[in-house]
């Protein structure tokens, strides 16, 4: 009896503890070291920029085109601008009064779109965008420098696959309106 004891206690002990034993015992299949990817797709995106008046309507619009891919290293980036020319400094020789001396220093006015992370997303595509437009203001006649207006947004948008879909939206600084960037990406075949 003591027998039979000791070797139901040993195959309940083996049942219980030996399975793991085992399970760890099993020869591991090679791992590949990089997960497949998906291939890169690429997309045609046309930003509009739209200076909206107190009606909602547009009163100007100017469209930025580039393309953009779903491989992480790649990224779009736009700079349309004008070199500002800002007075930081006037000096006369003392022996002529008629030689002035200016400095000067250059201010980038215009727009920068730069689109990072193109990821694909059910039937949209995410993107980080950095957008920046910059321009001059109306004169005011009591300054002698030049007033810049600056439009500046930052954020991950997603937007629907060939649906043009405003991202951005701000108010104008120097009027009743506003000012607006519509995207539309659409598959390169």
């Amino acid at each position: 009896m003591r027998k039979m004891i000791a070797v139901t206690s040993f195959l309940l002990f083996a049942l219980a503890f030996g399975a793991p034993v085992l399970a760890q015992g099993e020869p591991k299949l090679p791992q590949t070291s990089k997960a497949v990817e998906a291939p890169a797709h690429y997309y045609h995106l046309e930003f509009v920029v739209q200076e909206m008046g107190t009606d909602n309507k547009p009163t100007n619009s100017r469209t930025y085109t580039t393309t953009v891919s779903t491989d992480d290293a790649e990224f779009a980036s736009i700079r349309t601008n004008s070199r500002l020319p800002i007075v930081t400094s006037s000096t006369t020789t003392p022996d002529n009064p008629k030689d002035v001396n200016t400095a000067f220093q250059y201010f980038d006015v215009g727009v920068n779109i730069d689109a990072h992370h193109a990821r694909e997303i059910n039937r949209q595509l995410s993107l980080d965008l950095n957008v920046e437009i910059s321009s001059l203001a109306a004169r005011d006649p009591d300054l002698h420098q030049p007033i810049i207006r600056q439009n500046k947004w930052k954020a991950v948008v997603l937007i629907p696959i060939g649906k043009r879909t405003v991202v951005f939206t701000s108010d104008a600084l120097d009027s009743k309106g506003s000012m607006q960037l519509v995207v539309t990406a659409t598959p390169l075949q």
